[in-house]
């Protein structure tokens, strides 16, 4: 039996699995997909928030704040990727200024450091690429960006290595609980915990109706977003936001971690699991981006994407234990600023689950510190050395990405492994350039193949079902 089973995933559930490894507690986290981060975690604005949006006094507001504080430090220990640029809110007129006045001191009720309202020539020196329209601005110095499925993996190959468990593609189809525990059954079979934690993101709400009555609703909104090519890259130095609405913060224009510039998202009620692009969406990203930054090159997107948010029927996310069944806990209704939130929620139900009587004692095997070979990103002797140390650093797999044979092979083996092209991707950037995997996908498929023992037919492009090859078009050569 475990102690605890997290159902979902995602950075909050991540998150919650690495602060349990920290303990002598059996965890165990159930992914319905094939990885972790495959669902909100991999398709968002990748942007750590800075904790003014929030209403003071809300959860939100608190665990945006700590969250924020707790990412520059843990990101260092993980090797996870992430800068703090800082961010602006843009105005347009006295409307926006006064709303900007509104963060500013709502902001400061937060805690949020170093919080300041820049208009005038200041604000075009910070961001030369703003439209001349702008007429002031929020600039927050602790924002920043990161690469947010990294954030989740990062810290479930660490608990892994610690001692916990994570079992993929186990949807859970049904909760009962016995007496003082529970059981969890999956597609994969029956698993029993003392305390369960729903961190099941947009589908929390029927996770949640497996154990108790309907307590909250969540409404799916999708966001598409445009991914401009790296040559784009030098457009904008910080987030650039315009002031938020009654349908989210609005479409950002923002640098990411990896060199290019992320456009978007707007913000449309859809059903659960609908994820495409639409020329409504894409064409509502585009001018609302072009009205503040009209520098925005739309020419240069080398992929559009869409993500959906996990939206409650209420103003704040839902983190806590159930007033009616003891032992199960919700991680629930988390949208924007869920990813900047989430180590934040994680200490915290770490700690209310420390509170019911799991063991405190350290774990001895627990593993704080993760270091990662990202061989672009080294200098010239570095590469070198790498390369007298392990000869498959030598060889090139993603030309647009320069990711070598030695990173791919070493994500292979770390403790929670990619058995997709996708899951390569999210460890090392492959397919991620200009050329979106059309170079070095057959390649990155057959390194799969060869160091997971895997055909080629059973690796999927992302989720299981999404095949690439089904099998042979022609018979072997025979010699002549």
């Amino acid at each position: 039996m475990e102690d605890v089973i997290i159902i979902g995933g995602g950075v909050c559930g991540c998150s919650l699995l690495y602060e349990l490894s920290r303990y002598k507690i059996k965890a165990l986290l159930l992914e319905k997909e094939n990885d972790v981060a495959d669902g909100t975690s991999k398709a968002n604005t990748a942007i750590v928030h800075a904790g003014y949006d929030p209403e003071a006094g809300s959860k939100m507001a608190h665990y945006n704040v700590e969250g924020n504080r707790l990412m520059e430090q843990l990101c260092a220990d993980l090797d996870i990727m992430y800068k703090k640029i800082g961010s602006l809110v843009v105005g347009f007129d006295e409307t926006d200024r006064k709303n900007i006045e509104k963060l500013y001191i709502q902001g400061n009720k937060n805690g949020v450091p170093g919080l300041r309202i820049v208009e005038g020539e200041e604000l075009f020196r910070m961001e030369p690429a703003l439209s001349r329209d702008i007429i002031c601005a929020l600039y927050a110095p602790s924002a920043g960006i990161i690469a947010p499925w990294e954030f989740a993996i990062a810290q479930a190959e660490c608990a892994v290595a610690g001692g916990a468990r994570v079992e993929l593609s186990a949807e859970v189809t049904g909760i009962k609980k016995e007496g003082d525990f529970f059981i969890v059954s999956t597609v994969k079979g029956a698993f029993e915990a003392r305390y369960v934690v729903n961190a099941a993101g947009v589908n929390s709400d029927s996770v949640n109706e497996m154990v108790e009555e309907k307590s909250f609703t969540i409404h799916p909104k999708r966001g598409e977003y445009c991914v401009l090519d790296t040559t784009e890259a030098k457009l904008v130095n910080l987030v650039v936001f315009p002031c938020p609405s009654a349908l989210g913060k609005g479409v950002v224009v923002t640098p990411t971690v990896h060199g290019n510039i992320l456009v978007g998202p707007d913000s449309t009620d859809c059903p659960r699991g609908s994820l495409e692009n639409t020329a409504e969406g894409l064409d509502y990203v585009a001018k609302n981006a072009l009205r503040c930054v009209p520098g925005v090159n739309l020419r240069a997107s080398i992929r559009n994407f869409s993500g959906i948010r996990a939206h409650p029927d209420r103003d704040d996310f839902i983190v806590g234990e159930s007033e009616h069944v003891a032992g199960f806990f919700n991680i629930a209704g988390v949208k924007s600023p869920g990813l900047t939130s989430s180590p934040s929620i994680a200490r915290d139900v770490a700690g209310m689950l420390l509170d019911k009587g799991l063991d405190a004692s350290p774990n001895p095997a627990f593993v704080a510190e993760r270091s990662v070979v990202r061989f672009k990103h080294l200098s010239e002797e570095n590469k070198q050395e790498a390369i007298r140390r392990n000869p498959l650093y030598g060889t090139i797999v993603c030309r647009c990405e320069t990711v070598t044979e030695g990173e791919i092979v070493d994500a292979l083996r770390r403790p929670l492994p990619p058995r997709s092209l996708d899951a390569v991707k999210r460890r090392c950037t492959t397919g991620m350039g200009r050329c979106q995997g059309g170079f070095c996908g057959p390649r990155v498929m057959a390194l799969i193949a060869k160091y997971a023992g895997l055909s080629q037919t059973d690796i999927p492009l992302d989720k299981e079902g999404m095949y690439i090859i089904t099998g042979r078009t022609k018979g072997k050569r025979t010699a002549l």
